[in-house]
């Protein structure tokens, strides 16, 4: 079993913020591969259904990003799975926009909704980091909770289409697997150079 978390804030007020781009990617995922419906559980917002013949949990905190272990280790407890069985999807400053990384345990890099899972299933889960880039040392509050703008969905649209395409690979363990697809989904076309007479 596979429980895939995007972290986020509740309230519509919040759906497009960069600091919600969690959720927006487990939601795509939700729709490609024709989960259940969310149902309220553990605190969030719980959905089912399966990616590569592995069942998967797909889980929006819904305690606010600050708060986010609370679900995350409700959930995690009653399945009894191990941090190795869980992947938090959330935003990443210290990421150009429109990259991704995948990662295995570490810090939280001041990460509050990082910090609190920690706390809650210790720090040894899978992470997938969407880069949403940094706006400078002053500037991180207003712009992680500011709407992405509209060029942003150039990048951002077709990124969490492919997020949705290859999430089989995170169900397989195969997080290189993952990143290679998505990498290939999402290189522009090769032109042929014209021959100049």
């Amino acid at each position: 079993m596979l429980l895939l978390v995007g972290l986020g804030n509740p309230g519509s007020e919040h759906k497009r913020q960069r600091h919600n781009v969690g959720f927006m990617a487990v939601d795509a995922i939700a729709e490609q591969h024709n989960f259940q419906p969310f149902k309220k559980r553990f605190q969030g917002e719980l959905a089912e259904g399966v990616l590569s013949g592995t069942k998967t949990l797909l889980l929006k905190p819904q305690t606010y990003m600050n708060l986010s272990g609370k679900s995350v280790g409700e959930a995690a407890h009653f399945y009894k799975l191990p941090p190795a069985q869980v992947v938090v999807v959330h935003d990443e400053l210290d990421l150009a926009a429109g990259k991704i990384r995948m990662k295995t345990g570490g810090g939280h890099a001041g990460h509050n909704g990082l910090r609190s899972v920690d706390a809650a299933i210790g720090a040894d889960y899978r992470r997938l980091r969407i880069g949403i880039g940094h706006p400078g040392k002053d500037r991180v509050l207003g712009y992680v909770l500011q709407n992405f703008g509209a060029e942003e969905h150039d990048w951002l649209d077709p990124l969490l289409a492919a997020i949705a395409a290859e999430a089989g690979y995170l169900a397989r363990n195969d997080d290189t697997g993952f990143m290679t697809k998505v990498a290939l989904r999402l290189q522009p076309p090769k032109t042929e150079k014209t021959k100049e007479s």
